[in-house]
């Protein structure tokens, strides 16, 4: 079901990849439409559904042209709970009290699959809308933006890690199975297994 939940977009696209052993986010991925970045995949998902899009990247990182906000991680290599509060934080500003948090390492990411997670965010009013398929993935949430606050206060007490901000505030977990939505590339075999068969 559809719904009218203003949402904003938030990609983290700045993670040091070390299992992939490079920049996930300029990653050429063979895309149903041909071969595009990671990074433009997740942003043309995501903008179907979301506005304003914030990409969080990292210092000094090479992006190519996107329809979004590009926001510059002020430290490098420290995790994803201090993109995520920059995130919430863009978007807050914004105007905005929702935001879809993801990992640009989604290539097959769907809007239903974010749909999905809006319903209950408006319904239950809780801080967070986690998708659960056996295991939380919490770059695949939605979050209200007011909880930068709350992550600038974990961070300030040497909090690295998104269980930790999940753990702290009212989180709701939305049973589903498992799905090609929710896979995360994390190396050259995993991309290989996303890629769609060409036609022709």
């Amino acid at each position: 079901m559809t719904t009218t939940l203003p949402l904003a977009a938030v990609v983290l696209a700045g993670g040091a990849s070390r299992r992939m052993g490079r920049d996930k986010a300029t990653l050429v991925f063979d895309g149903p439409d041909g071969p595009t970045t990671m990074v433009e995949r997740v942003v043309s998902i995501v903008t179907a559904r979301c506005a304003p899009v914030f990409v969080i990247a990292a210092p000094g990182q090479a992006l190519p042209d996107l329809p979004a906000q590009i926001v510059r991680d002020e430290v490098r290599g420290v995790g994803p709970l201090l993109a995520t509060g920059r995130g919430l934080r863009e978007a807050a500003e914004a105007g905005l009290e929702h935001a879809f948090v993801c990992a640009v390492d989604m290539p097959e990411l769907t809007t239903d699959l974010i749909e999905t997670l809006t319903g209950p965010a408006e319904r239950l009013g809780a801080d967070v809308v986690l998708p659960w398929d056996g295991r939380d993935h919490y770059l695949a949430g939605i979050y209200r933006t007011a909880l930068f606050t709350t992550v600038a206060e974990l961070v300030a007490a040497g909090e690295r890690s998104m269980r930790a901000l999940v753990d702290s505030v009212d989180t709701q977990r939305i049973v589903m199975p498992e799905q090609r939505a929710l896979t995360n590339v994390n190396t050259a075999a995993d991309l290989e297994l996303e890629a769609p068969p060409r036609l022709g």
